[in-house]
């Protein structure tokens, strides 16, 4: 399940939603709904979200917070390593072999970590 499928099917559940009520009120299929929230669709397009956003009726923060989740839920990563320190194309590898074991805490710290080291490096994005 990807960040955005995640927060999607939270918002669903919490207004007691069907995969079938919602898909047929967005106009996309339910097995199309059901690919997006377990991640084996790739991010929705702006215009997805969009109508979402306007299901849901939501607004300013949640609606921008929504955005961004669709903007880092692809569920396939390339981390593009040339031109960088060898140690940037070590560290995609090390993760990209090690993180179907770790477990959400150490996710969490490992997220962590790398945004600390991006603001003490004054790196901007995500």
């Amino acid at each position: 399940m990807t960040p955005f499928g995640q927060r999607l099917r939270a918002m669903r559940d919490e207004r007691g939603l069907s995969l079938k009520t919602m898909a047929e009120a967005l106009g996309v299929s339910s097995s199309y709904l059901s690919a997006l929230e377990h991640g084996r669709r790739g991010s929705p397009s702006w215009f997805m979200v969009q109508r979402i956003i306007a299901y849901f009726n939501v607004i300013w923060d949640e609606a921008e917070e929504l955005q961004r989740l669709a903007e880092t839920s692809h569920p396939r990563v390339i981390v593009d390593t040339a031109g960088l320190d060898p140690a940037a194309t070590e560290l995609a590898h090390l993760l990209a072999a090690k993180i179907g074991g770790l477990s959400a805490k150490s996710l969490r710290d490992l997220k962590k970590a790398v945004r600390d080291a991006a603001a003490r490096d004054h790196v901007d994005g995500a």
